[in-house]
């Protein structure tokens, strides 16, 4: 099928794209409008514009709204996995320091969309909540990955326990420090770094993290 394709300021031009790519340029439009706004403002509307196609037709792609604002956010969760990826050249801090630099660079990217997700009504969709708590399950797993600690160490669930408490930790203290940014974005960091051994308690993690 050919149809029209309109960017900002732009005049539409006939573009043939198969069901999978219209699709993606769907997703791909969610996702940057999320960069701006929060998930529950990102109109149907205004998408299906710029894509050149109608309302209508967007729901043959996404059976409804809350679909399609799933799809949304996965695919920003995948980006976040993604631009937060441990750097497996990087000694253990360094690269504790890195993944959560780049968590930082990209939250505040995204300070609209992510306070709403976290806090917003978005919050309170169970299906949002199930995906939001994967990727919190995956940066754990990324976590005791890299720590010093065998898989059948008997400390092992004690410390996934406290790993998790320190994302939610990370997770407040990040949604307080984007609405007021009381200091400095390094000095975030550095708290968020040098808070995960003080919460895991474990003395292997600590001793590794200060090598």
């Amino acid at each position: 099928m050919d149809l029209v394709v309109r960017g900002p300021g732009e005049s539409g031009k006939r573009v043939r794209l198969s069901p999978d790519e219209r699709r993606e340029q769907l997703i791909v439009l969610g996702v940057a409008m999320l960069g701006e706004r929060a998930l529950e403002d990102i109109s149907v509307g205004d998408i299906a514009e710029q894509a050149g196609i109608s309302r209508g037709l967007l729901f043959h792609y996404f059976p409804s709204k809350q679909d399609f604002h799933l799809a949304i956010v996965r695919r920003a969760n995948a980006e976040l996995l993604a631009r937060t990826a441990p750097d497996q050249n990087l000694g253990l801090f360094d690269m504790l320091r890195d993944a959560v630099s780049r968590y930082i660079h990209y939250v505040a990217e995204n300070r609209t969309s992510y306070l709403a997700l976290l806090r917003g009504p978005a919050s309170a969709s169970p299906e949002l909540v199930e995906l939001v708590d994967q990727t919190r399950g995956t940066i754990v797993d990324r976590i005791l990955a890299e720590a010093p600690i065998p898989a059948e160490d008997p400390d092992r669930p004690r410390l996934r326990l406290a790993v998790r408490g320190w994302i939610a930790f990370v997770e407040e203290t990040t949604l307080s420090w984007l609405r007021h940014e009381t200091i400095g974005r390094e000095q975030l960091i550095d708290m968020l770094v040098e808070s995960l051994p003080a919460l895991a308690l474990n003395q292997d993690l600590t001793a590794a993290l200060r090598e």
